[in-house]
């Protein structure tokens, strides 16, 4: 029995699946029976501005949308900065993170105008703030299955194999197919698998 809401962040940049990743996510909790509230919140609305979902569920209240600051159980982080800004905003020391460590370059940082930091230290940041910080390379993976865009459904992947949270993963499973019926629905079963499989392979680091 869960003592009020289990809060989730999904964070990254516009282009990357963050609100499909998060409707799976709400819609197969729903599906086991949750009071689900889903929430976006967008910097620069083109591809490349950072994009942060949040989805909140529980057993007898329905919450508001937005999670508040510091009191998010679990992110995903699509990409390492965005999710270091989620982490200092709505993380705390029981937080459980797992990132995809490729990062996506902003404007600024393909001209030339500012550098981005070494991925190793953005995650050893994260570390410092959080419970836990599973490393996941989603981009690889989501190749493996048969597209990189796919990461985010890998990434969902990785949050059922966790067990981090109540929704069933057989529950996802038939999200995932409804989704994509019409586009590839095994590439994409292949791409959430392969998440399951290898967050149970990896330690926190």
């Amino acid at each position: 029995m869960m003592e009020g809401p289990l809060n989730l962040v999904i964070t990254g940049v516009g282009g990357q699946g963050n609100v499909v990743a998060s409707h799976i996510f709400a819609s197969a909790a729903s599906k086991d029976g949750f009071n689900v509230s889903v929430g976006e919140t967008y910097g620069a609305s083109q591809r490349g501005g950072a994009v942060m979902s949040h989805v909140r569920l529980s057993e007898k209240t329905q919450y508001g949308p937005l999670i508040p600051r510091g009191q998010a159980h679990i992110m995903l982080g699509f990409e390492p900065i965005e999710c270091l800004r989620a982490v200092t905003g709505f993380g705390n020391r029981k937080t459980r993170v797992i990132v995809n460590p490729r990062p996506i370059y902003p404007i600024d940082v393909l001209s030339g105008v500012s550098k981005y930091p070494p991925i190793e230290d953005v995650l050893e940041a994260i570390k410092k703030l959080v419970s836990s910080v599973h490393v996941v390379e989603a981009t690889e993976l989501a190749k493996e299955a048969g597209n990189p865009i796919m990461q985010n459904i890998v990434l969902v992947g990785c949050l059922a194999g966790t067990e981090f949270t109540p929704v069933k993963i057989e529950t996802l499973k038939e999200v995932i197919e409804e989704t994509f019926a019409e586009k590839h629905p095994r590439a994409n079963l292949k791409a959430f698998e392969l998440g399951v499989e290898q967050i149970r392979r990896i330690k926190p680091i």
